[in-house]
């Protein structure tokens, strides 16, 4: 069972209908379910609820979104960071102290893994330009693992990845250590290696057909 953290959004259209709703593209449960996992969807929640929802969960996916909000790791909001997510950040920071602490499988992506970082007291680059083609387009370019890593163990050679993202991780945060770098230097994925399982990628797995990084996760939770 692996649960995937949702966006919370003020108005959704299907149907007839127009409501607040919890939303996630439907990539992301099918990624897991092609990788041999069950998917259950985690919306925003009172934090309390965190390390519950987690000890019922074998592995856990923070899925990408919005911008984190700057305050969570001491920075001034910069022209082009996007709206808030409160809710998200609140929860999903939560969530993630809760898979830490459990130590339950947990994959990090976009937002999830710039979440991780923020986690553990990381920082993140506002914005950087050429990793997102246009506004609601997903573009692609390559990423190169790091050797001996987490990540080079599950996907061991320079691969094309999509991607859409205008924010970067800059100081890593206690214990992080980078898996994969895009061609311009920028950390395209990091590793805790003091956990069982824990991996953050800048891309989005969910767009592609490539099921390595979600099918090793499946693979430590069943361990677990």
């Amino acid at each position: 069972m692996i649960g995937v953290s949702t966006y919370l959004e003020s108005g959704a259209r299907w149907g007839v209908w127009e409501l607040e709703a919890a939303l996630l593209p439907v990539g992301y449960p099918r990624l897991v379910q092609r990788a041999g996992g069950l998917a259950a969807m985690l919306p925003p929640d009172d934090t309390r609820y965190a390390a519950e929802a987690v000890a019922r969960l074998d592995g856990l996916v923070i899925a990408g979104g919005p911008d984190v909000e700057p305050v969570r790791y001491g920075a001034e909001r910069e022209p082009r960071t996007g709206p808030p997510a409160p809710e998200r950040d609140a929860w999903e920071l939560a969530l993630i102290e809760a898979a830490l602490a459990a130590r339950v499988p947990l994959l990090g992506i976009c937002r999830g893994m710039q979440l991780l970082n923020v986690a553990l007291g990381g920082t993140l680059v506002q914005h950087i330009d050429g990793h997102a083609e246009a506004v609601g387009v997903f573009g692609g370019h390559a990423v190169k693992p790091v050797p001996g890593s987490l990540y080079a163990g599950v996907v061991p050679e320079e691969t094309f990845v999509p991607t859409y993202h205008h924010q970067a991780v800059d100081r890593l945060g206690e214990g992080l250590v980078p898996s994969a770098y895009a061609a311009d230097g920028t950390v395209e994925a990091v590793e805790l290696p003091s956990a069982d399982w824990v991996l953050g990628v800048q891309w989005h797995p969910e767009m592609g057909q490539d099921v390595r990084v979600m099918g090793a996760l499946v693979e430590a939770a069943t361990r677990g």
